[in-house]
């Protein structure tokens, strides 16, 4: 952004989960630079004030204002009571990041019972609690932005990540279905499937096995959170007024 243009974001009420660490943190603090009012969502509340308060540092110079809410999106009840105390708060939301997500891997002859639920109850429904929890607003404002956070996995599978895959293909579904159910209502829906990315989900993979995951990347490398999140501002904003229901990939051309 040039010294004189307006934020892209500026004036907006945008709801990020999972955002104390990761690619929903630079995704809140670049949002924040943007201008917009971003409250991260997550569950700790010391990760949740450290990161706001970075937020809060990012957005300064730009308008952008930052929230914290503690909340477990596989809890329903936790869930629309955080979206109500938004939107008491700001009288509109305009943006929904759903970042949230675990793994839980494992091959599918050794994959128990728990470690499918875990990640189906984080990744898909806790994106569906969260979407649906916000349409109602976004429906009677005739604007707003839902945007899900899907993964390469999601589009070709991926070897020990069933339950993961399962829900990352299950979030394209319902960015396709709700892009069509609430595109005429002024509400516009995308995905974005990051690949390799360095994040903290990465911290126990041994070095040799990034060397192999850079080495299927045509730029040779991994991406950075801020590379995903640049790409979420850009979905969230006026300037992608006329997409919707797009699976971005955002891979370094992993996937050519």
């Amino acid at each position: 952004m040039s010294p004189t243009a307006s934020p892209r974001l500026a004036g907006k009420v945008c709801l990020i989960t999972g955002a104390a660490q990761g690619i929903g943190l630079a995704t809140a603090e670049k949002f924040a630079r943007e201008g917009a009012t971003v409250v991260l969502c997550d569950l700790k509340r010391e990760a949740v004030d450290a990161a706001v308060a970075r937020c809060r540092d990012a957005g300064h110079a730009a308008g952008g204002a930052a929230e914290g809410e503690v909340v477990n999106v596989v809890d329903r009840a936790q869930v629309d009571a955080m979206v109500a105390a938004v939107k008491a708060r700001h009288g509109r939301i305009d943006v929904l990041v759903n970042n949230a997500g675990i793994t839980r891997d494992a091959r599918l002859q050794k994959m128990t019972l728990e470690q499918f639920d875990q990640v189906i109850d984080v990744n898909l429904r806790g994106v569906f609690h969260c979407a649906q929890a916000v349409v109602d607003t976004m429906v009677a404002q005739s604007s707003g932005v839902i945007l899900n956070a899907s993964s390469v996995v999601g589009i070709y599978g991926n070897f020990g990540q069933t339950n993961y895959a399962a829900a990352k293909f299950g979030v394209i579904g319902f960015t396709k279905t709700w892009s069509r159910e609430l595109g005429p209502k002024g509400v516009r829906v995308n995905a974005v499937a990051p690949g390799f990315i360095e994040t903290p989900i990465l911290a126990t993979i041994p070095d040799k096995v990034l060397d192999h995951m850079r080495e299927q990347v045509p730029l040779r490398r991994l991406g950075t959170p801020e590379e995903i999140a640049n790409v979420y501002a850009f979905l969230a904003s006026d300037e992608a007024s006329y997409v919707n229901g797009a699976v971005l990939e955002v891979s370094g051309g992993m996937t050519v």
